[in-house]
């Protein structure tokens, strides 16, 4: 009873195919920006379109909510040269739609399955049947993630991962989350991690 209550008190989705897609953009834009993405970077999505419509996780899931937050995406993409991987829920141990030429430039493993709103999730068979020559991995290291709906998409993100808050905190009903990734730092107290203007008079051999 107590989670109806929390979720009879969740902000109404916005009802608008504009609305859903254009606050996806958004979100995606601000990402995109601070993650300082563009040709050749892989951005992976998370979304529950149950929650997006005010749901709980898994139990209503739709197609067409799918197909509005798709477009957001896209639009991105296209502006930004980003490659979008839409990630699979735990049916199919949360792989990743993408193209099969994207699969191939980075020497991906392929699995078996064509995803549905019943075992992949809507997300994922709206993006998989938009594409040319789909297919998905099993896993992606991206250099970023948005999360729409709290589907936990960690598990394919680059070593480091830096958080990320959008001022796009909801799409619909659902929490918007994201994050980018930088190289790891290495070397320690004597190492430089920008291009110094003279060089230093410590040696290291």
């Amino acid at each position: 009873m107590e989670e109806g209550i929390k979720r009879d008190a969740v902000q109404a989705p916005q009802g608008t195919e504009s609305g859903l897609t254009g606050a996806t953009a958004a979100a995606i834009r601000e990402l995109a920006d601070a993650g300082k993405l563009g040709p050749g970077s892989v951005l992976v999505v998370g979304v529950s379109t149950s929650e997006v419509a005010g749901a709980r996780i898994g139990t209503a899931g739709a197609l067409e909510v799918a197909e509005q937050l798709l477009q957001g995406v896209r639009q991105v993409a296209k502006e930004r040269g980003f490659h979008p991987v839409y990630q699979c829920c735990e049916h199919l141990n949360r792989s990743l739609v993408m193209e099969r030429s994207l699969l191939q430039a980075l020497g991906l493993r392929e699995v078996s399955a064509v995803p549905i709103p019943g075992a992949g999730g809507s997300m994922a068979a709206a993006a998989y049947r938009s594409m040319a020559d789909p297919v998905l991995a099993e896993t992606v290291e991206a250099h970023a993630g948005i999360d729409i709906g709290e589907t936990l998409i960690g598990m394919h993100l680059r070593r480091v991962a830096v958080p990320f808050r959008p001022s796009v905190r909801y799409i619909g009903s659902a929490r918007v989350n994201a994050a980018w990734s930088r190289p790891p730092l290495i070397g320690g107290e004597r190492a430089v991690y920008r291009t110094p203007e003279t060089s230093g008079t410590a040696q290291c051999d």
